[in-house]
């Protein structure tokens, strides 16, 4: 029995596993904090830093938690990350996200997407299609290859080099149509664009004759979590006027967001 039953909640365990209790409780810092040191991990657990450095390597063994190279700085893994889109999913983030949609496609005039990441594939979650007789059709329930579409892109653009790799292992991807990035170098030239001007382009690279503009959803630490986009005949997307929807998208993304309470 514990020494200490008056410390006890009405949750706690009679017979508590240290080493878990402890590998949770890490866990739960990253809601707080998008990156975690060595040092900061064993003075939370109150244990010393070997012990903080097993269970951070055990964690990061499984995905949890991933290692900065640069500042050997610990932040959430694919895992960690999967497990909360799971969640989420399971919250059915569409009906929440369907009045979004439904103001993107009336301010924009085009079908509008929500989308998650699935390792190197997008699934698009739902969609409001144009009432235009000339439109994107609604791709709700299709997974597509994310290097080829915006949504896929603008999630792809948040994965650091590493994370990346271990998606894309070969240097050659496949494509979609003529206009598909078919090499690991172009991906990445594309990603660095996407991350400087904050929304990704597809134009006619997973579909000929369509363009689409996405942008991020991102949690309160900036982690990207979902993606939107409207998309249209290219003949009606010119590179201003996608500029002008990125905006629109941006500004949609941010009430998504707090909708969701992230």
């Amino acid at each position: 029995m514990p020494k200490d039953t008056a410390a006890r909640t009405d949750t706690t365990p009679l017979y508590p596993i240290a080493s878990v209790d402890n590998a949770l409780r890490l866990l739960l810092l990253f809601r707080d904090h998008r990156e975690l040191r060595l040092s900061d991990a064993a003075t939370h657990l109150g244990v010393a830093n070997s012990t903080a450095h097993r269970l951070l390597a055990m964690l990061q063994h499984h995905g949890f938690v991933r290692q900065d190279a640069r500042t050997r700085a610990y932040i959430a893994g694919t895992a960690l990350l999967e497990v909360g889109l799971a969640v989420v999913r399971n919250m059915d983030i569409r009906e929440i996200a369907r009045p979004v949609l439904e103001a993107l496609t009336e301010a924009t005039g085009e079908t509008s997407h929500l989308a998650v990441l699935e390792h190197d594939m997008v699934r698009y979650l739902d969609a409001v299609e144009s009432p235009k007789a000339l439109r994107v059709t609604g791709r709700t329930g299709v997974m597509l290859p994310a290097h080829c579409t915006s949504i896929g892109k603008v999630l792809l653009a948040d994965l650091d080099a590493d994370e990346l790799r271990r998606l894309y292992p070969s240097d050659v991807l496949p494509a979609a149509t003529q206009r598909s990035i078919t090499s690991f170098r172009e991906l990445v030239r594309d990603l660095a664009k996407a991350r400087e001007r904050g929304y990704a382009v597809n134009t006619g690279e997973s579909e000929d004759g369509m363009t689409s503009v996405a942008v991020a959803v991102r949690d309160q630490h900036g982690t990207a979590f979902a993606a939107i986009s409207a998309a249209g005949p290219s003949g009606r997307l010119p590179a201003k006027r996608v500029a002008e929807m990125a905006a629109l998208l941006n500004a949609r993304a941010a009430e998504l967001a707090e909708l969701l309470g992230r």
